[in-house]
């Protein structure tokens, strides 16, 4: 039987353990909140400058061309953003994320793949590995702002439009719904007509095909102007998915720590119970032995 001081020790660092994982879980609860406003806030934006773009797309079909929706074959290499998170405790958040990265890069081993990875953890996984990181991002946070994201896409779309890349693609945490996050590859440069802001599939409703629109100025000025923004939108998206995920993530798991450092409470307290027993047990019998010897 356990020692009853050694036990208590035990309770009382786990209940310490417990109140952290406790707040760690309200503080992640609240953040949650805010990033999942953030979210939804800028979603039907992305939705409908992609919508907007499809249709001018459609309307100037065959008098444009302009380089983004055009592809690089003979481009000396790809680009591959990865977005991590800086912090911890979230599960197995980066695991799932470095996981797709990971297979994309083997997916396509004929391409150089240049590697920017947003956050400190898959910076140090990817070293772990030895794989080269070309530019590595830390000052962005659970809090991406669209000032941080555009220079990175800005950046990309210049590399594209002289040919310096073949394509842009993004491993990012997808948020489906608070109860579903899956890690997704966005193909980000080349666009094309039927991309989604978060994947390649067409949301555009089949009776909106029918509408006759009056353009002005024409579709084509439009586009120069969209197709660049529309980039930019679709990037920013990505790191509001990625800010909600990370937060409902760690809020899981916390909420898992929390709830198994209560059920470790409960047992360290029925073994305590039990060894405090057996001590008083013992100590009557020593009682008992010593009166009966001094008769």
């Amino acid at each position: 039987m356990a020692n009853p001081r050694q036990i208590v020790k035990r309770r009382k660092a786990v209940g310490n353990i417990h109140k952290i994982t406790k707040t760690m879980q309200l503080i992640a609860t609240a953040r949650f909140q805010q990033a999942f406003q953030r979210a939804t806030a800028t979603k039907p934006y992305t939705q409908k400058i992609t919508h907007l773009v499809e249709q001018l797309s459609d309307a100037a079909e065959g008098q444009i061309d302009h380089k983004l929706l055009h592809e690089n074959p003979d481009a000396p290499r790809d680009v591959l953003l990865v977005l991590s998170s800086n912090r911890g405790f979230c599960g197995g958040y980066n695991a799932g994320i470095l996981r797709t990265a990971m297979a994309h890069l083997k997916v396509h081993p004929e391409r150089e793949q240049e590697l920017h990875v947003v956050g400190k953890k898959g910076i140090s996984y990817f070293k772990f590995f030895g794989r080269p990181i070309e530019k590595a991002i830390t000052e962005i946070d659970e809090k991406p702002r669209y000032e941080q994201v555009e220079p990175l896409a800005t950046a990309f779309i210049e590399q594209y439009e002289k040919g310096l890349i073949g394509a842009v693609s993004v491993v990012y945490m997808k948020f489906i719904s608070t109860g579903r996050q899956a890690p997704e590859v966005l193909r980000l440069l080349p666009l094309t007509r039927s991309a989604e802001d978060t994947g390649g599939r067409s949301t555009r409703p089949a009776s909106h095909a029918a509408v006759q629109y009056e353009f002005s100025p024409p579709p084509e000025e439009l586009l120069k102007l969209l197709l660049p923004q529309t980039v930019k939108v679709r990037l920013f998206q990505c790191f509001t998915d990625m800010a909600v995920s990370e937060q409902v993530a760690r809020m899981v798991a916390m909420k898992a720590a929390t709830d198994a450092g209560a059920d470790m409470i409960k047992l360290l307290s029925r073994q305590y119970n039990r060894a405090r027993q057996s001590q008083i047990t013992m100590e009557l019998l020593d009682i008992v032995g010593g009166a009966e010897a001094l008769k």
